[in-house]
C-alpha cells in the first residue's frame, strides 16, 4: 500500500489514482473520480451547491470587467480552477488590476475562476472516514490565507480548536462531512471555510489529500480530539487497506 503525501497537479488530480488503480495498488486517500471533481473549482463548488453546502459565488474567465462587477463586485479573488496552495491567486481590489491578475493565473492552469472575495475568519476542519474532526482557526498576517502564510513561520496563527459557539462548530463540522460526501471522497479530506462577520458559513474548498506532517493542519484537527499524529496516520492507512482493496472507493 502506498501513503500518499503529494500536493496538487498529477499526485491530487485523480491522475496517479488512476495509475494505481491500474496495477491494482492500494493507497491513502480519494479515488480517481473525487480527486479529479475536488481538484476542478469549478466542479467541486457545482457540486456544494447541489448538495446545500454554502460557497461563494463566481465566474469563469474569459469575463468582462462589467460582468464581474456586475455579478460579484469588488474585491474578488482571480485564481487557477485546477490548483492548489494558493499557487496563482491574486486578491483583485480595482478593475484596472483584474485583466493582469487573469493573465497571471492563466500561467498555471487552462482554467481560471473569478469568485466573490468572502470576508471573515478562517476556519478548517479535518474529516476521518465521515466523522468530522475539531475545527481550527486559521489567523494569517495577511488578509488571505496565501503561500506566503500556508509556508513561512511565523506568518500565520493556528488555533485549534477554535473559539467558536458550539452551534458554529457544529455547522461546520456537518458541512465539511457534506461537502466530503458531495465530492465523493474517501478515507480523509480537510475542508476549509470562512466564517463572515454576520455569522455565514461560505466553503472555500476541500483538500483531498492535506499535509501529514506533526504539525500540518489535519493532525493538529485530530488531536484536538484525541487522535495523535501516529495514531491517525494509522486510521488512515487502515482505512485504506480495509475499504479499497485495489478497488476504487
Amino acid at each position: 500500500m502506498l501513503f500518499l503525501a503529494l500536493h496538487g497537479g498529477t499526485g491530487e488530480d485523480g491522475t496517479l489514482q488512476t495509475l494505481l488503480e491500474l496495477v491494482g495498488i492500494p493507497y491513502t486517500g480519494s479515488g480517481p473520480l473525487g480527486s479529479a471533481m475536488a481538484m476542478d473549482k469549478d466542479v467541486s463548488k457545482r457540486l456544494f451547491r447541489q448538495a446545500g453546502v454554502p460557497t461563494a459565488d463566481w465566474l469563469m474567465a474569459p469575463a468582462q470587467v462589467a460582468e464581474v462587477e456586475h455579478r460579484l463586485g469588488w474585491p474578488v479573488v482571480v485564481k487557477p480552477s485546477k490548483q492548489g496552495s494558493t499557487v496563482g491567486l491574486t486578491l483583485v481590489r480595482r478593475a484596472q488590476d483584474f485583466a493582469a491578475a487573469v493573465e497571471e493565473a492563466f500561467q498555471f492552469d487552462d482554467e481560471v475562476m473569478i469568485e466573490a472575495f468572502v470576508p471573515g475568519r478562517e476556519l478548517t476542519v479535518g474529516i476521518l472516514g465521515e466523522v468530522a474532526l475539531a475545527v481550527g482557526e486559521i489567523i494569517p498576517r495577511h488578509e488571505i490565507f496565501d503561500y506566503e502564510c500556508k509556508y513561512t513561520p511565523g506568518m500565520s496563527e493556528e488555533i485549534f480548536p477554535a473559539d467558536l459557539p458550539a452551534e458554529v462548530t457544529e455547522r461546520c463540522q456537518a458541512l465539511g462531512v457534506l461537502a466530503h460526501r458531495a465530492l465523493k471522497l474517501g478515507g480523509y479530506s480537510r475542508a476549509d471555510f470562512r466564517l463572515t462577520p454576520s455569522g455565514e458559513l461560505v466553503c472555500l474548498e476541500v483538500n483531498t489529500l492535506p499535509g501529514v506532517t506533526a504539525t500540518s493542519l489535519l493532525p493538529q484537527s485530530g488531536r484536538a480530539v484525541g487522535i495523535d499524529f501516529p495514531e491517525l496516520c494509522e486510521l488512515i492507512c487502515r482505512a485504506a487497506i480495509g475499504s479499497r482493496k485495489g478497488k476504487q472507493v
